[in-house]
Formats: structure tokens, sequence, C-alpha cells
């Protein structure tokens, strides 16, 4: 008899130096993180170092001294909740439209429907900066200068174009076999829209709403510009101006300020960071 023959022991595939793509994630976080620690710490430092020739990066004494100054302001909770209001309704209109919007360019055709995707990639190209004087006379003639209207609509318009691109990719992903298998079992189409398709695409519905909200509640420019004469409907950012004067700035004010504004953009990414992750990642499926 000849002997058994065994099986050759397979070779185990040698995955990547994981200690120095570890090392490599580590330093790319702290660079990240760094601005922020260094922001959280300057608002807890007293103002004799914060003033001081030779910065370090630890206090010894910290104070919360800025973050009174901060919530002592008259109007800073009013601003708090401009930006809030700002910010979600941009969240709010800007999934809705983006999302009917995306069905329509991919589930039906249309005369102009290419022009049409093209002109949401134009739109993208163009600058903020360039179109900040002809949108002020624009909401000159609207009637909506010292609204805060006029900081909505805005943002609106400029995260529809990369939110319907986004979604876009979304709804191409969902089978239409999964439609018509609908549609046999007597669902109608809004049915189908708003009981099927929106939970599958709400993953890339997530990731959108989180850029339109980072967008809207950072706003500097929209905010200096068309909010002229009613501080009452000023938001966050124009808050900082409080702190900072040419002659004598708050540094410490303007640090807590600036983590005050941070808290609601970490709370929204801790809410929707699993559907975040899924939503960057494409995680629809057939």
């Amino acid at each position: 008899m000849s002997p058994v023959r065994r099986p050759a022991p397979r070779r185990r595939l040698r995955l990547p130096r994981r200690p120095a793509a570890e090392a490599t994630a580590l330093l790319v976080a702290v660079v990240v993180a760094f601005p922020l620690y260094w922001m959280v710490l300057s608002a807890v430092k007293p103002a004799g170092e914060i003033e001081s020739t030779e910065p370090r990066p630890w206090t010894s004494s910290p104070s919360l001294d800025s973050f009174r100054r901060v919530f002592q302001q008259h109007d800073f909770g009013r601003y708090f909740v401009n930006s809030l209001v700002v910010a979600v309704s941009v969240v709010i209109a800007s999934a809705l439209i983006a999302f009917l919007a995306a069905t329509a360019v991919t589930r039906f055709r249309f005369r102009f429907r290419t022009t049409l995707l093209i002109m949401f990639l134009v739109a993208q190209m163009v600058p903020v900066e360039a179109l900040t004087i002809p949108l002020f006379f624009l909401m000159r003639d609207l009637g909506q200068l010292n609204t805060l209207g006029s900081l909505i609509l805005p943002h609106l318009a400029f995260s529809l174009p990369f939110a319907i691109w986004m979604l876009r990719g979304f709804v191409r992903a969902v089978p239409e076999s999964l439609e018509e298998a609908a549609y046999l079992d007597g669902a109608s189409r809004a049915r189908f829209l708003w009981r099927i398709l929106l939970p599958l695409v709400l993953p890339g519905l997530v990731a959108t709403s989180v850029f339109s909200f980072i967008s809207a509640w950072n706003d500097f420019l929209f905010a200096k510009s068309f909010i002229i004469s009613d501080t009452s409907r000023s938001t966050l950012p124009m808050a900082l101006l409080v702190f900072y004067k040419p002659d004598e700035p708050d540094w410490g004010g303007v640090m807590a300020a600036s983590t005050v504004m941070t808290v609601p953009v970490l709370v929204f990414f801790v809410l929707v960071q699993r559907r975040l992750v899924s939503g960057l990642g494409g995680a629809v499926k057939d």
C-alpha cells in the first residue's frame, strides 16, 4: 500500500505590519485631536497663563472663569437657540428634498435628466465666497435680511447638490426587483417610498445630514453678511465677536465659547455614529 499523503500545510498570509499601522493611526489621531485639546486647555487656563510668552501644554490651576463669562452674556442663550433652529431646519429640509430628488433622478427617465445632474456637479464647484454678494441682494429683494430664513435658504441650496449625488448611489443600489415585488404585493408607490426605500437608504441620509449640520452650525460668513442690524437673530459663531476686541481680546472667552459650540456637534456625532460609518461605507446591498 502506498503511504497516505497528507495535505501540505497552508501558508498563512502575512498581514501588514499591524504595529506600524496602529502607530500611524495613533499619530494621525493625535495631530487631529491636538487643536481640540488646545482649545479646551485654553478655555480652562487663567488669563495669565493664556497670555504668557512661554505656553505650556498643561495648566496647574484650571479655572472656569471663561465659561462663566460666556454663560453670563445676555444673548448667548438666544444665539445658541438660533444656531440650533438653523441647523435642524437645514438638516430636515435637505434630507427630505434630497431623498425625493435622488429617487426621481435614479428611478425615472425624463428630459434634461443628465443636464440636471451636471448642474448639481457645477453647483458644488462654485466657491461660497463668490456667491455671497449676489445672495445678499437676493435676500434683500426677498425681504429676508436680518431673519433666520436668510441663513436657512443658502445653506439648504448649498447642501442639496452633495446630498442628492450621495443619495443617488444608495437609491441605485436598491434592486428594482424589490420595488416590483412590493408593487405585486399591493404596495403603492408612496408606501414603497417611505416604508421600504427610506429605511434602506437611511445610512446615506444620516451621512449627508451630518455634513449639512456641520456646515450650518459653523457658518460665520452668511451670519456676518445677512444679519446686519438685528443682533437677536445672530448665531453662535457671531457670539465669538463679543469676546474678541482688537485692542484687548478675551482669548479665554473665545476658547470657552468655541468649546461650547463644539459640544452639540460631538453629541450629534455620537448619536449617529453607527449610521454614519455604514453610510460612508455604502452599506446598502442587493
